[in-house]
């Protein structure tokens, strides 16, 4: 009798011991379906920032006291959770990212490094998490089209150029994933960051809670057409390995694909779910962009919006359901549409997108609180102080305020300003009720 009490008593005190650790551990982890964060499910709602690091350089395009002030106002309206740029690559392009975090092969500008490490030390005080990523399929940050540029001597096929077709750039973009050399530059600057040790706090990036999450890129994709179904099975093998590398380094953190979803592997749910099974890819992740797909316009919104948020609440139900199927979270960590008449201007009425972010975020939090697998959502694109320079619809230039949107982009086109009372009113409202749940 005296051991079996014995017993008892050392089991007892191993799980209270475990259990403490769960409610201490500042990471966030998958559980089934659900995130966990210090032994209590976690929810949010946040906002794409991918400037952060940018706003965070001691020199221009740095603002450091703009940067406090975005982090306490998202802060003040419930926002938690930002996903940022943590990788840019060359500065040939008009409308590439500008200083890239990589402006050469190999060569790193430790001035924006310091920026992104100055964002975590400052969201860390305000008990943030970054879902950093580490590539871009698009030409705004150089990307993987960069990478190929590199390795094969040859240029860029800039779609904004009219020689040039979006065809031609994704599919130059795409051969990235069959090309050693882009990939061995690619894995050598992710080992360089991942191993990095912030200069304002002195931890080591995997070792640092405010990191939610390592992104292998954002919006990865096979291609387009022949090209693009040829290229699937290189396409996976390279998620696949990409993410077993991140995790070998790095055991703390969660890994994502950053995928579109169905949109981002040639509509075949087979692909899409093949990426997301392997173990070593926590949640599944989903973009949803009715505009670019050609769902809605704005300028016929009376008339297309209806149905385009029929098809957006599609797209999302159907990805909802890969996620029950692989039993993981997933996150809606784009959307965004112009304002009303696809006007750029701050001044402009909201009106569409204000029932557009009404009609997402009230889906999410409805399947969040019936124990469904959608655990949070980033809006693009959190503009905050930033305002377009110079005439409507311009491109940004360096010198340039920084918004939401990137450099090739018309600036104002899907930014939220902090000017923006009626957006703002129902982002902290939904925000509050995804906080909500997590308690």
């Amino acid at each position: 009798m005296k051991k079996w009490f014995v017993t008892l008593i050392i089991f007892i005190t191993l799980l209270g011991c475990q259990t403490g650790h769960a409610y201490s551990d500042p990471f966030v982890h998958v559980r089934g379906k659900s995130f966990i964060l210090k032994g209590k499910p976690y929810y949010y709602l946040g906002t794409n920032m991918w400037y952060g690091a940018l706003l965070g350089m001691k020199e221009k395009p740095g603002n450091r006291k703009r940067l406090k002030r975005e982090l306490n106002f998202l802060k003040s309206i419930g926002i938690n959770n930002l996903r940022i740029m943590g990788a840019s690559e060359g500065t040939i392009y008009s409308n590439t990212v500008k200083p890239a975090f990589q402006p050469e092969p190999g060569k790193y500008d430790e001035r924006v490094l310091e920026g992104l490490d100055y964002l975590l030390s400052e969201m860390a005080k305000r008990e943030m998490k970054a879902v950093i990523y580490l590539g871009n399929n698009w030409i705004w940050t150089g990307g993987f089209a960069q990478y190929v540029g590199w390795a094969t001597g040859e240029k860029v096929p800039n779609p904004f150029l009219k020689k040039y077709s979006w065809d031609d750039f994704m599919n130059f973009s795409a051969r990235f994933y069959t090309n050693k050399k882009a990939k061995s530059t690619y894995k050598s600057y992710i080992r360089m960051l991942i191993n990095r040790v912030n200069t304002c706090t002195g931890k080591a990036y995997k070792n640092d809670p405010v990191i939610m999450a390592w992104q292998l890129a954002n919006e990865p994709r096979p291609g387009r057409g022949k090209p693009g179904k040829k290229n699937m099975k290189a396409f996976s093998q390279w998620i696949l390995n990409t993410a077993e590398f991140i995790k070998s380094m790095d055991s703390n953190h969660l890994v994502s694909t950053g995928s579109e979803g169905l949109a981002g592997c040639m509509g075949s749910a087979k692909l899409y779910k093949k990426i997301n099974a392997s173990k070593d890819i926590d949640y599944l992740t989903v973009h949803l962009w009715i505009l670019n797909w050609g769902w809605f316009n704005p300028e016929k919104a009376e008339k297309t919006y209806p149905e385009a948020e029929l098809k957006a609440s599609d797209y999302l139900n159907k990805h909802i359901r890969f996620a029950e199927q692989l039993n993981k979270p997933i996150v809606l960590e784009e959307f965004g549409i112009p304002r009303d008449g696809q006007s750029y201007s701050p001044e402009s009425t909201t009106i569409y997108r204000d029932k557009y972010f009404k009609t997402i975020f009230e889906l999410i939090y409805e399947n969040a609180k019936n124990k469904g697998p959608f655990a949070g959502s980033n809006f693009w694109t959190w503009g905050g102080e930033g305002r377009p320079a110079g005439s409507d619809s311009a491109e940004w230039k360096p010198g340039d305020p920084l918004t939401g949107d990137p450099p090739q982009e018309p600036q104002g086109r899907n930014s939220v300003f902090n000017s923006d009372t009626s957006t703002l009113k129902i982002i902290k409202l939904y925000a509050g009720k995804m906080n909500n749940l997590s308690r």
